[in-house]
């Protein structure tokens, strides 16, 4: 044990050097939110990616596979299914339209591109990321915590802790661009955590005459069943809820879209593509692998916390050394996740609601030392949450996944693929996300049909409607002809 704590100590300190060493490539507002645009599509594409996983990937997705079985292959077909359709067809929209508008983040370019409304348009969205996205950090710092419980002992409280202090540590030297290299670090050790562990673990289970099969059989009837030994209308609603992951990929995710918007041309769009897709097959693979590796290994009722059950495996199967450095990279990857998350929400707060929405005029310096109180600020907010909740990473990034993801993809796809979305639909379509998936998750509702599905068409429903009732005015004409000529 000693050595996986030296392991993770250096595995600290070098992510916290590189923070350091980019920190003074952050000298613009650009640059703390978006980069420059000077990052290139394959570091981009792993950076999405590792922040588009972590925690939820590593520790929830494996943990819900171990209780569900076969059925659980859904939820990675919903989400691989909308990553390939994010990139291949919205990243390049999102770069031509960043680079047109001349925005850094996505409630800004909602609120440039329907002007008529654009003030109440920040006001909105960005407290709908900044709101919902902070349990998503949350969950992350908890994530960690439950990291530092499983490999050391340590409690989950001073985990919490310690992680918080990291998190903070690098968002607010360096910005994007540290959070993008130390999340390209943290994706390679993910892709070879769930690469290299389903590998040693189905040797582990041949070897001790073991059977995936067999397991999943004595398990229960719903294991070996790909649609979860349910029939009929169940069948649907298995499907839709564990597919329903694929709704929060079309766009709306802020910490996702402002890698695409960071992207600096049609070469790196494809580079990034080709990553992305690669990264995705072999990670979820891997861990719905893990999943069911450890219903052979493990008795269903062995873990009090079923989210601890990959950091588990790689204790139990893999030499300390390295076990330690793969421990160490995973703890690390649900840090930087957590930097790009609290870093949507540091956005929203300076650039969208403290300079564009408030219209108070500062200099770059200025903005950029905003940005960084605010990570102090919301950093410690998330720290707070994590130690209240006692929900578990998968229910608390299911609800922020509907309520970010799920309200703002379908304004995303409106706005980029239909001619006559308004101003007036594009508010209607998130305050029907916001509240429909409010009232949804406190209602038995949510046990039948997920919000991450009804909040999605519900506020696509508004949106349609509120536009057909309210077109915007003609004088929008002249950024409509300049849409037809790109």
């Amino acid at each position: 044990m000693n050595i996986i704590l030296i392991e993770f100590i250096f595995y600290c300190v070098a992510i916290l050097l590189i923070g350091y060493v980019f920190s003074k490539k952050s000298k613009t507002q650009s640059d703390f939110l978006l980069g420059g645009k000077k990052l290139p599509g394959w570091a981009l594409a792993f950076s999405e990616r590792a922040t588009g996983e972590s925690a939820w990937l590593l520790l929830g997705y494996t943990g819900f596979v171990f209780m569900t079985g076969l059925s659980g292959v859904w939820v990675a077909a919903g989400i691989a299914l909308g990553i390939i359709f994010s990139w291949l067809f919205l990243a390049k929209k999102f770069m031509r339209e960043t680079e047109k508008y001349n925005v850094l983040t996505l409630p800004d370019y909602l609120a440039v591109r329907f002007g008529q409304k654009a003030t109440i348009i920040r006001w909105i969205t960005s407290l709908l990321i900044a709101g919902f996205l902070m349990f998503y950090v949350g969950a992350q710092m908890a994530g960690a915590g439950k990291m530092l419980f499983t490999t050391f002992g340590l409690d989950p409280t001073a985990g919490v802790l310690i992680a918080t202090a990291i998190i903070i540590i690098i968002a607010f030297s360096g910005g994007f661009i540290s959070v993008v290299w130390t999340d390209m670090i943290q994706s390679i050790m993910m892709l070879i955590t769930l690469v290299v562990l389903p590998i040693v673990a189905l040797v582990y289970i041949n070897t001790n005459d073991l059977s995936i099969t067999q397991s999943l059989v004595s398990a229960g009837n719903s294991y070996n069943s790909w649609f979860g030994g349910l029939t009929g209308f169940a069948v649907g609603v298995l499907f839709f809820n564990n597919f329903a992951w694929f709704f929060g990929f079309l766009g709306g995710q802020p910490q996702l879209s402002t890698r695409f918007m960071a992207l600096k041309n049609d070469k790196d769009a494809r580079q990034g593509s080709t990553v992305a897709i690669i990264w995705t097959f072999l990670a979820y693979g891997g861990a719905f692998i893990i999943g069911l590796a450890a219903i052979a290994i493990y008795d269903q009722g062995s873990f009090p916390d079923v989210e601890t059950i990959l950091p588990t495996m790689i204790l139990d199967l893999l030499p300390h050394w390295f076990a330690g450095i793969l421990l160490a990279g995973i703890l690390a990857a649900i840090i930087t996740t957590a930097d790009s998350q609290l870093l949507v929400v540091t956005s929203s707060v300076s650039e969208d609601i403290i300079h564009k929405a408030m219209g108070i005029q500062l200099s770059e310096k200025s903005l950029v030392w905003i940005s960084r109180s605010s990570v102090l600020v919301f950093g410690l907010v998330g720290m707070i949450i994590a130690l209240v909740s006692d929900s578990l990473l998968y229910l608390v990034v299911s609800w922020a996944w509907a309520g970010v993801g799920c309200t703002l993809s379908p304004a995303i796809l409106m706005t980029f693929f239909w001619k006559r979305y308004s101003s007036t639909g594009l508010v209607a379509t998130v305050l029907a996300g916001l509240f429909s998936t409010i009232l949804w998750i406190s209602t038995p509702l949510e046990s039948i049909i997920t919000s991450r599905f009804s909040t999605f068409f519900i506020a696509a429903f508004f949106g349609i409607a509120f536009s057909l009732l309210f077109p915007d005015k003609k004088e929008s004409s002249a950024v409509s002809n300049t849409e037809k000529a790109l």
